[in-house]
């Protein structure tokens, strides 16, 4: 076996598979593009869903990849095994209808045992098959020569996700001897495929055969296809002949800078310690590729995912005793490991570092709010004489704030108790079983449409420049048939040899518009326009009239909504510029959409934006499109774009002949987009809100030319009504007589403050002469209305002054709302009486909750009328706690 480092291997996979006429395609976003049915792109098949299920045709229908991959449904074992991590690549070789298995299945053995290549041992090497794929077993016997005993059948050896292309699997095994072996000769489990540590699988080749349809039959597919993976991290483990893929080289240079940073702790020294270094090492190159890929930590889906990584690796750095922010320092570290084949990380690296940074300092907070919500149920299991930390609590703490179970368990050994694992486990199988439901439909493929995929037919974009062309109507197709005519009412999807309407791509939405005779006679409404798999222009349309193939049409864009549209789109490049000029050039482009009506820009930035930064932003693509600013397209190669400073949006895939959008020197971005010819032809920009959708999430929307003007004239209704209503002769007199209002609003609030306060004091005279006794404790009660909790304070603070009573309760209704005030006095403190207890049990009849000090407590409600039962018990509490 050859001495190979990690980036050997993974160049060498790509180099085999590009002498085989595969196209090497770049390692894809983590964070799906145009997939909302995947929270993470989870495996190298991921990126190419559209290629197996027929929406889309590669230019080579022979690809490989490096994909790098997230998975986080069993967190809980990484670090526990061998071989589970939270990101992985994928290195895979697809075949879309073009070979099949008696190409892959040779060269899957040519490159695993060839001299040139890895160079396996083949004695090392077995393989299982789906029993009734007896072409597999017979090409591994005939064409590879593999010995029968290296040959095992598996009944599960069948890849199906539901509806879909599916069919059989060939899985690769490797035997890295006995003295990896964890279960004695004879075990039922002690063979390739079963659940052993010996044999490691590393490598499994899908054949896609049939079409899983959605009635629950299966039928052949059209068009065969091949889809393998093998792990980058097992096949490391192997080639550098490591215990875990831990030891390779992928991780020991993380784990050896966390040594650095413990207090002398050593890998290898202490098995729990091990996990700790682990889940840190594995945790950190997770979550640098996912924040590099513009995924940030928040409060649910992929961020909730980012964050609880980040909680976990401090919560075993504390194990490891680092109490210190140190996650930053790994960063650099795994940016060196990966920088061969993903230069990215480094290049982004002070970025990954800042939001790590800020998410570990956050977390600083909530670890002492986990210790305290650890430590009270600690309190109460004393009270109530128990000894066991419920699963629930346990997970709570697990899931919520990053507590491991082993910490959980280590601080309450300390404190004398157990932990009820069972139950943290079943918790535990519960969020997994919705994990893995979720995946279920997350993995799911589209069924194969057999008819668009063969249509090849060419069909040219020419709305750059036009809005009405003649065309021949090529192909019609009506409930996935092609068809030669349409009646009246029918809905068509329809290509033509040439087309001046845009498919909706890029955030930009489709045109409509309408089908004419030459004579100008509307036969159909064009109602949306998509991309066909093998890439023409695929026009949806309601047929008003009959329409017939192969015949000439007028095909006529709403030029209206089309000049909207490009108004919208050119500003969005102006947005993203200024974006970068007033916050910094971290403000990417997250997302965005362009309509007629309005643009939509989300954008990666921390914090708010300020209303200065607003303003400002909105001058600068005033003052650009007042310039008028020329707007060129250039189309030219993705390398000479990059040399020409143009933006790519982050995630999206790019040919080798792109489109750029020159916006007079100041925006250069990659763009397949209709836009305006001169910057001025925007005529005017406004921003209406600008938000925060998600942690590190912006979005501002905006209005341009008529929109605009609707915009401002809707305002200066507005200003003209609010000037009526404050009596002012101009609106520029507004503002002064708001301010007049104010202060005499001001005053008059002062007045009646004043007013409650000389009530008050009235009241007060007869309240604190009515003084009730219950075994000794004296008390009042006090019901009022409309006063708030400021006021019932200040009561209580004249009877704490005048020293009446040794229990005070005071309740108030104000709109449907209730206030309510608990005081005790010291001596009585001293004797176990609590203000705090006594709200908790009087709250509830008021219809709400409360809580506060043993000396003053308050509470809300929501039921005015539960008022006087509730001050009827405070003699019944007073009872029960003075027997």
């Amino acid at each position: 076996m050859k001495n190979l480092t990690s980036s050997d291997i993974r160049q060498m996979y790509l180099d085999f598979w590009a002498t085989k006429g595969s196209k090497v395609e770049p390692s894809a976003s983590l964070i799906p593009v145009n997939d909302p049915t995947l929270l993470w792109i989870n495996s190298g098949v991921a990126t190419l869903k559209k290629y197996f299920d027929g929406t889309l045709i590669p230019e080579n229908p022979r690809i490989t990849n490096a994909q790098k991959s997230i998975r986080t449904n069993d967190i809980e074992n990484v670090g526990v095994t061998a071989r589970h991590h939270t990101l992985f690549e994928m290195l895979g070789n697809f075949s879309i209808g073009d070979y099949f298995k008696e190409e892959a299945i040779p060269w899957a053995w040519e490159f695993l045992t060839d001299e040139k290549w890895l160079a396996f041992d083949p004695e090392l090497l077995y393989v299982t098959y789906y029993p009734e794929d007896t072409d597999t077993k017979r090409i591994w016997q005939e064409k590879v020569g593999l010995p029968e005993n290296h040959i095992v059948p598996i009944a599960d050896n069948f890849w199906d996700i539901g509806a879909g292309p599916c069919g059989p699997d060939t899985e690769i095994f490797y035997d890295r001897g006995p003295a990896f072996q964890d279960l004695p000769d004879g075990d039922p489990e002690m063979y390739p495929g079963g659940e052993n540590e010996r044999y490691l699988e590393i490598w499994n080749l899908v054949f896609s055969e049939f079409n899983h349809k959605p009635d629950g039959t299966y039928e052949p597919l059209p068009h065969k296809n091949v889809d393998t993976g093998m792990g980058l991290e097992r096949v490391t483990s192997v080639v550098q002949n490591t215990p875990t893929n831990f030891e390779t080289d992928l991780f020991m240079p993380i784990i050896k800078k966390i040594e650095t940073l413990s207090d002398g702790k050593k890998y290898g020294e202490n098995k729990m310690l091990d996990i700790s270094f682990k889940v840190i090492a594995d945790h950190v190159r997770a979550v640098s590729f996912a924040i590099g890929d513009r995924a940030l930590p928040s409060n649910e889906g992929r961020g909730y995912i980012l964050r609880r990584l980040i909680r976990r690796s401090v919560m075993h750095g504390q194990k490891l005793g680092i109490e210190k922010l140190f996650l930053n320092e790994l960063v650099p570290v795994v940016a060196d490991i990966m920088e061969s084949y993903y230069p990215e990380v480094k290049a982004d690296q002070d970025f990954i570092i800042k939001v790590i940074t800020n998410e570990e300092q956050r977390f600083q907070e909530t670890i002492h709010e986990g210790m305290d919500i650890l430590n009270s149920v600690f309190e109460e299991m004393n009270e109530k004489g128990e000894t066991v930390v419920n699963g629930t609590n346990a997970f709570k703490l697990y899931d919520t704030y990053g507590f491991p179970l082993e910490l959980t368990s280590e601080y309450a050994e300390e404190k004398g108790f157990k932990v009820d694992t069972e139950g943290f486990n079943q918790e535990m199988q519960e969020q997994r079983n919705r994990a893995r439901a979720a995946r279920q439909v997350e993995d799911s493929f589209s069924v194969q449409s057999p008819v668009w995929a063969e249509v090849l037919v060419p069909s040219t974009f020419s709305g750059y420049a036009q809005t009405k062309i003649s065309s021949e109507l090529s192909v019609m197709v009506a409930n996935d048939d092609i068809v030669e005519k349409a009646a009246a009412d029918d809905r068509v999807q329809i290509i033509f040899r040439e087309t001046p309407f845009y498919a909706e791509m890029g955030g930009q939405v489709a045109d409509k518009g309408t089908i004419e005779t030459e004579t100008g006679e509307v036969v159909a409404e064009i109602e949306d326009v998509k991309r066909a798999p093998n890439g023409q222009t695929m026009h949806i349309a309601r047929v008003l009239k009959e329409i017939h193939s192969n015949e000439t049409y007028v095909l006529h864009v709403d030029e209206s909504r089309r000049r909207n549209i490009t108004k919208n789109h050119t500003a969005t490049h102006l947005l993203h510029q200024a974006l970068k000029d007033v916050l910094g050039n971290h403000a990417n482009q997250a997302g965005s959409l362009v309509n007629p009506n309005q643009l939509r820009f989300d954008f990666t930035h921390f914090g708010q934006v300020t209303a200065e930064e607003l303003v400002r932003m909105e001058e600068i693509v005033n003052e650009k499109i007042w310039e008028a600013l020329p707007v060129v397209t250039v189309e030219t190669t993705i390398d000479k774009a990059k040399e020409m400073g143009a933006m790519a949006l982050f995630g999206e895939k790019y040919g080798k002949e792109v489109r750029v959008v020159d916006v007079g020197g100041y925006s250069v971005e990659l763009c397949g987009g209709v836009h305006v010819q001169n910057s001025q032809d925007i005529g005017v920009f406004k921003i209406l809100s600008e938000s925060g959708i998600g942690a590190g999430v912006r979005r501002i929307e905006a209005v341009t030319g008529q929109a605009a003007y609707q915009y401002f004239r809707t305002k200066e209704a507005e200003l003209n009504e609010a000037a009526h209503l404050v009596k002012a002769q101009q609106t520029k007199e507004v503002a002064g007589k708001i301010n007049q209002l104010k202060q005499e609003m001001k005053e008059m609030q002062g007045e009646n403050e004043s007013l409650k306060a000389k009530i008050m004091n009235a009241e007060a005279k007869d309240l604190f002469e009515n003084v009730e006794t219950v075994n000794g404790v004296t008390y009042i009660t006090y019901e009022t209305k409309n006063q708030d909790m400021n006021a019932l304070r200040q009561l209580a603070d004249q009877w704490r002054q005048k020293a009446v009573s040794d229990l005070f309760v005071a309740a108030s209704a104000t709109d449907g709302k209730v206030n309510m005030l608990a005081a005790v006095s010291k001596d009585k403190l001293e004797q176990g009486l609590k203000a705090g207890d006594l709200i908790k049990t009087l709250a509830p009849f008021a219809g709400g909750k409360g809580g506060g000090r043993p000396d003053m407590a308050q509470a809300g409600g929501n039921n005015p009328a539960g008022i006087p039962d509730a001050l009827k018990h405070v003699a019944v509490w007073i009872a029960d706690n003075t027997k």
